[in-house]
């Protein structure tokens, strides 16, 4: 049985999903919570690293995103000499939404204190170090063999996701069965 002209569409959905699943990204870009249920605020006396604690516990990726949440207050990113003397004279940037939201647009630190001098200097400052762009997962490295593709990774959930290379025999093997 060969190809109709009411298989076509069929076939080519089906090689449409083939190619969007080889390209597709697996582990999504991710918003961040600064402070979680805390928002951005001047930190206790007892716990005044509080805000590079938990980024010291997040894995900060190149397109992810910061939401700050705060009252009375503002975020600042500051240049290194900035973070570490709470200088609020020359921003990068100066935010006072009270709901802000900042992309992660580089590999490297970022720095962000309080608008508020004495809010800084009892610990309202952050420091982030963000890595290069979230990697397709699954993908070849350029000039490699693709028999030799990697097997199953984790989501990050727990859940094992197989590689969309590993899936992508099963897949056209799934789709010439319909046209057989």
């Amino acid at each position: 049985m060969g190809f109709s002209a009411t298989s076509f569409p069929m076939f080519t959905a089906v090689l449409l999903a083939v190619v969007a699943m080889e390209t597709a990204v697996v582990e999504a870009l991710k918003e961040f919570n600064v402070g979680e249920r805390e928002g951005w605020r001047v930190p206790t006396a007892d716990n005044s690293n509080m805000y590079n604690d938990w980024a010291q516990t997040k894995r900060f990726h190149v397109g992810d995103s910061l939401r700050f949440q705060y009252q009375n207050d503002s975020v600042l990113v500051v240049d290194k000499y900035g973070y570490y003397h709470c200088n609020i004279e020359n921003p990068i940037s100066s935010y006072s939404d009270g709901n802000t939201m900042i992309t992660l647009d580089q590999a490297g630190p970022i720095y962000f204190i309080s608008g508020d001098r004495d809010h800084c200097k009892n610990g309202q400052r952050l420091i982030v170090d963000v890595m290069s762009p979230h990697q397709q997962q699954g993908a070849a490295p350029p000039d490699s063999d693709l028999s030799t593709s990697p097997g199953p990774t984790s989501s990050g959930s727990g859940a094992v996701v197989p590689a969309a290379s590993t899936l992508l025999p099963f897949v056209l093997l799934c789709a010439a069965s319909v046209f057989l």
